[in-house]
């Protein structure tokens, strides 16, 4: 059998099997534990075949007392370092709950709880960890100040603090024992935590916030593709699918595909608007993350993944390998990859794209390089973007 770790540092679950090592020491402190009770019994058990008190008795009574303290001692002692052995092979961390004004709701959702029937024998599993990011270990005053709340009341109006705590990386959050606030969708004329407050005040920010239904219907450049065309590529096998980034922040995208009836998920945050809840009052599936969290999906289960500015190549090239590589993950084989009007700035930035793209070996379906210009990068010049259908390849 193997010991299991579970590992808290990306919120996930993680078994380990025991390494020779680990087992061996095991071993060592239950023969050491085992030793100590059996001496501890024999020194209980002892009679002596004179029961005639004398001083010398009275010195090996008093001898054996201490000899059974310092066992107990040692018993004691070694218990705690089973403990500590225990916890280090199975290698989980969590917040220092110790630590002063740190919210009760938090301490709870924290603790340990042991499984109802023991010890699983299949995994070794005793217990389950609470999930959280390992980055709420430092935002915890922002943590403990999400989990203050009246229980069974209703949750605090505080969605902003949540995405802040998310944008550092407190990614899962925990779960509350609270009710969130009833919004009526009907109108969506105000929301609390924004700037602006309805949608008449969005619509003069320079970029306006318009539910623009023409944008995949009729191509205004040749860098914009029509959904009726990349479903065509997909031999109507494209039934479920991800969009990822703020290029569709009403979901208009999610909700042109519904009308072929495929399915969309959006992944959102709430930037100067409030996405979710817009997304959502059209009847389609927002996902509240960041990028940079993993993909809450199961390998292989999306027929197309839809990507925006989700795709920054200013970052690291790191960075933007590691949101490529779990885009793929989600994504079936023979699935379509839709790059939709990536800003890549100049040729150079387009190249690195290219270069990360080609990597994982994908079909071209259609690959179209553009210059256009855009009052969003402020620059007054043209920009470089990319469009692109991509079909995921067989590997073996």
């Amino acid at each position: 059998m193997g010991s299991v770790s579970l590992k808290l540092g990306d919120g996930t679950a993680r078994f380990n099997r025991s390494t020779l090592c680990s087992s061996a020491v095991n071993i060592l402190m239950l023969f050491s534990v085992l030793a100590t009770n059996l001496f501890a019994l024999y020194a209980f058990t002892y009679s002596p075949k004179h029961h005639t008190i004398t001083p010398f008795h009275h010195k090996n009574i008093t001898l054996i007392s201490q000899h059974v303290s310092l066992i107990i001692k040692q018993i004691d002692s070694s218990q705690k370092k089973l403990a500590r052995i225990e916890n280090q092979l199975l290698g989980y961390q969590t917040l220092n709950v110790s630590r002063p004004n740190l919210a009760n709701e938090l301490k709870l959702f924290l603790q340990h709880h042991q499984l109802p029937l023991g010890k699983d024998s299949r995994t070794g599993i005793t217990e389950m960890v609470a999930s959280v990011g390992h980055s709420c270990e430092k935002s915890a005053g922002l943590l403990s100040q999400y989990m203050t709340y009246k229980v069974s009341g209703p949750c605090p109006d505080d969605w902003s603090l949540a995405q802040k705590l998310i944008l550092r990386g407190c990614e899962p959050l925990p779960t509350r024992r609270c009710f969130a606030k009833t919004v009526s969708k009907v109108g969506l004329s105000t929301w609390s935590g924004l700037g602006c407050k309805n949608i008449n005040c969005l619509n003069k920010k320079p970029n306006g916030f318009a539910f623009d239904r023409q944008k995949y219907v009729k191509a205004t450049s040749k860098n914009d593709f029509l959904i009726d065309d990349v479903l065509a590529m997909g031999n109507n096998g494209i039934r479920i699918g991800f969009d990822i980034g703020t290029g569709s922040k009403t979901g208009t995208f999610a909700a042109l595909m519904a009308e072929k009836n495929v399915t969309i998920i959006t992944n959102t945050l709430n930037v100067d608007a409030p996405d979710s809840d817009f997304i959502a009052a059209r009847g389609v599936f927002p996902l509240f993350l960041s990028l940079d969290h993993r993909f809450p999906f199961y390998d292989n289960v999306f027929d197309l993944v839809h990507v925006t500015s989700g795709l920054d190549v200013g970052t690291k090239p790191e960075k933007l390998e590691f949101l490529m590589f779990d885009a793929d993950r989600i994504l079936r084989i023979g699935g379509l990859f839709w790059l939709d009007n990536i800003h890549c700035g100049d040729d150079e930035k387009k190249r690195t794209l290219t270069r990360l793209i080609e990597k994982f070996g994908y079909k071209k379906l259609k690959w179209v390089v553009g210059q256009k210009m855009d009052g969003a990068v402020g620059s007054g010049k043209h920009e470089v973007y990319l469009s692109a259908v991509l079909q995921k390849p067989v590997r073996i």
